[in-house]
This record gives structure tokens, sequence and C-alpha cells, in this order.
């Protein structure tokens, strides 16, 4: 593949199935649907931690959690792993960022040649409380399901000068000959979930459908979902009228989104850029929008766990959609060949494979892992995921098995049917010869706990309260005391 450069465009929270390329039929995406339709589209990619910081090392590294230890949102990528930015930039390539990195800090070197307007954790140390694993201080997120609707915040002012920021680094290239690397992150659709009016106006919410098991007696009755609802305050359910606000808010965001990336879209476009630039866009995990009684990240149902992924541009196979299992740690060869770069023998040992290569191959069996470590859940979780069938592990709790050709909704939990006992077990072995579930839980929540010892203890990490969004440059943390 001759080298190219390279526009990678990240999204925040963007669930798979609110595009319309991957077939929603009310969502308005259009720039996004026609990089689809110009490129390869890839229907089976997931994230490989369903939270933002953990899923954005794993992006960077091409590294999984249990490889890392960057386990939730108080373990932040600080550098200290060689990143495919590292890669690019020890051999001369520019390779800068824009937007959302929620790293430790830019005082690190995290592979970049330069970081642009970068929202990293707050104070470089991110969400203490969450490190609590045992006895955790509950969190009631009630009011943002609430309160979602239109008007304005800071993440959309945000992305509107991520872009701008971004269509004048494309002006000062039009004539650069070497292949270049921009990594374009938005913190959109993230909540809050408020969008612009006009676009909030687009989608009445009567003609949102509802979420798979919205109801409370369809709830899945699953202990580590139980706890779930419970740590946030979602077991008191919420009404029809208020989902439905909720999913015509987070549409309306991500027509948003897609309003940005045709901005920088067309800047290619005016710069002549196009015929010699790939783009991967992607996002780091999506959101529940009250299916199951749940809400945001988190979970390995798909709403959750599946991402988007679309390649376009030079030597992309046009209009195709792979079936391969993928997940983000194959960003890291894929942004190297981008470029004209192979891994090198230090990164012999990475899990991922080059997108550029699954795109131009016949569909194969392959299987993704995705695991969770972090606030509210009890213990960890892991997602084994190939062509057709999903399991996930929950240590001390029982597992689920779910046929996503038969049942894509994740209705069926199979793992206690007697036909599907000897599958179980040959997931449950294929889990156990890439990790031990149980030491990699004991590890984490070892980890977690000297973190808060790090800080003074639990009691003064409570005291420091808990921040429901990271805010932008400049802003500070709305911090909140206690559970409400």
């Amino acid at each position: 593949m001759k080298p190219a450069n390279l526009l990678f465009i990240l999204s925040d929270q963007h669930r798979r199935d609110v595009l319309g390329c991957y077939g929603n039929p009310l969502v308005q995406t259009p720039n996004l649907d026609g990089l689809a339709h110009d490129g390869t589209r890839f229907a089976r990619a997931y994230t490989n931690c369903p939270i933002c910081v953990p899923a954005r090392a794993s992006l960077a590294t091409g590294r999984h959690l249990h490889q890392l230890g960057n386990w939730d949102n108080a373990f932040p990528y600080d550098g200290s792993v060689p990143s495919w930015g590292h890669r690019l930039k020890e051999q001369g390539f520019t390779v800068d960022s824009i937007g959302k990195l929620h790293f430790r800090s830019s005082d690190d070197d995290n592979g970049f040649t330069r970081e642009i307007d970068p929202l990293h954790v707050v104070e470089g140390i991110g969400d203490l409380a969450g490190s609590i694993r045992s006895e955790p201080p509950m969190r009631n997120k009630r009011s943002g399901i609430i309160g979602a609707g239109p008007g304005d915040s800071s993440y959309l002012r945000y992305d509107a000068g991520n872009t701008a920021q971004a269509c004048r680094w494309l002006d000062e290239r039009a004539s650069v000959e070497a292949p270049w690397v921009l990594f374009l992150s938005y913190a959109c659709p993230h909540p809050p979930y408020i969008a612009p009016e006009d676009l909030y106006d687009l989608y009445p919410p009567e003609r949102i459908g509802l979420p798979v098991q919205w109801r409370p007696e369809d709830w899945p009755d699953h202990p580590a979902q139980r706890y779930a609802r419970q740590f946030r305050s979602f077991d008191e359910p919420f009404d029809e009228t208020e989902i439905r606000r909720l999913s015509a808010a987070y549409y309306a965001l991500c027509t948003y989104l897609d309003k940005q990336v045709g901005e920088v879209l067309a800047a290619l476009d005016r710069n002549g850029l196009r015929a010699s630039t790939r783009i991967v866009y992607t996002s780091d995990h999506g959101e529940c929008l009250g299916a199951r009684g749940l809400f945001g990240k988190f979970t390995m149902y798909e709403e959750s766990a599946a991402i988007p992924l679309i390649l376009s541009g030079p030597d992309v196979p046009a209009c195709r959609v792979v079936d391969t299992p993928v997940s983000l740690v194959d960003c890291f060869p894929t942004v190297l060949e981008a470029v004209g770069l192979l891994p090198g023998d230090e990164d012999d040992d990475l899990p991922g494979r080059s997108l550029w290569r699954i795109s131009r191959e016949e569909d194969w069996e392959r299987t993704v892992l995705s695991q969770y470590h972090a606030v509210g859940s009890r213990n960890a979780v892991f997602m084994l995921c190939d062509s057709r069938y999903k399991y996930v592990h929950y240590v001390h709790e029982p597992p689920q098995l779910f046929d996503l050709e038969r049942d894509p909704h994740e209705i069926e939990d199979l793992s206690t049917l007697p036909n599907y006992q000897a599958l179980l077990e040959r997931f449950e072995g294929k889990l156990r010869a890439m990790l031990d579930p149980e030491s990699t839980d004991a590890i984490a929540k070892a980890d977690q706990r000297a973190k808060v010892d790090a800080f003074g203890g639990r009691e003064a990490v409570l005291a420091r309260g808990t921040f429901d969004n990271s805010p932008v440059p400049g802003e500070a943390p709305e911090i909140r005391h206690g559970s409400k």
C-alpha cells in the first residue's frame, strides 16, 4: 500500500447503530455515511474497554488493559508505554493532535509532535473515587437523564473550536509533500445530553423508538446489571417521555458531530488533499440510551461495547462491509501502515492487525477481547466476541452467552442451556489462554487500592468529591459531594 497522509477522527461515546450507514433510519449523519459509501465499514468493531480513559490507552498503545494497567479513569495514559505516535515521531513524521486525548498531561511525551487544545484528565489525576471498588460511594446520575434536551454546552463549543483548528491545520498542509498524521478527537456525543436546538428539532421524540428491554419487567436479572443500576440510581425507572427526550438529544449530538466532520472533509477537498489522505473514523465506546435500564457506557452489551469504524481514501475498497471482528488495538498497526511503516521487532507481541489489510481480505474467524475494571462494577468483566457469539465472563458472578446472529439484541442468555455448555467451556478456555481472570481482577483492585492510598486513603479521596464530565481546557470541573 502506497504511503499517504492519515486523518484519524475519534469521537466519544458514539453508539454504532446511531449512524445511517449502520442501518439507523432516522439519524442524519450524511458525512460519515459518505465516508462509508466511498470506503469500508466494519460491522463487528468493538472497544477494548467501555469507558473513556482505558479505551484511549489501548487505542494509543495497541495493547490490552491487563498488559497496560490503565484500569479506570484514574489511570490515564502517560506516555511510558510507546504509542503509535512515538513510532511515527521516531521516523520523523509530523503527528499532531487536536482535541480530546484524556491522557494524564501534555507535560508527558504522549507521542505527538504537537497537542493542540488537548483535553486531559482532571488535574492530571482523573476520577479517583472510581478506584474505590469496595463499598464505593454511589452516584446519582438521574439529573443528566432528566435534563436532556436542547441548549448549549462547553462540549459543543469545544468541538466547534476543534473543527476550526483542524481546518486551519489542513489549510497549512496544502503544499506539504511528506505524509503527515492528524489525530482529531471530538468530545461529542458524550454527555451532557444537550444539543443545539435546530438539530434537536430534527428528532421529534415521539418518532424515536424505545430501547431494547427498557421496561423494568424486561430488565436482565443478572447481578452485575442489577448492581450497575443501583449504583447510578437507575433502579427507579424513567418514563417513556424522559427516555425519548434523551434519545432525541443524543441523536442531535450525533448529527452535530457529523456536521463537524463535514467541515473538516470540506477543508481536505478545498486544499486538494482528499486523493492523498486516508481517513479513519471510530469512537472509544458506545452509549446505552436506556437499554436494559442503563445509561452511559460501562457494559458489554452491543449498545455500549460496539463502536463504528470506517476507513476511506486511497487503496481502500469502496462500498465494502467487513464482518471480521476488530477492535481498537488494531489501530496501532493501522496508523503505521497508512504512512508506510510496519511495526518493528519491539512491537512483535502486539495483538492487533492492520485494518487496511483486513479490509482487503475475505472475512475470517477472529476473536476480540474487551474488559472492564472500573466504576460501577464489583468485579472484573471480560468479553470475547467472534463472528457469531459473544461470551461475557464475570469474575465471581455467572457468565453470559449470546448468539448475535440469531439474537442481535441480546435478549436470550444461552449460558444456562444444556446445549451450549460445551461452547461456554470453549470460550472460557480461550479467555484463560489469554489471561487469568481472577488474578487480573486481583491485580487491578490492588493497583486501585494503592492509587487511593497514594492520595491519602478512602476518606481523603471521598472528600475530594466526584465530577460527571472532564472539563474542556480553561473550564473548572463541577465537583459533587455525596451521592446527589
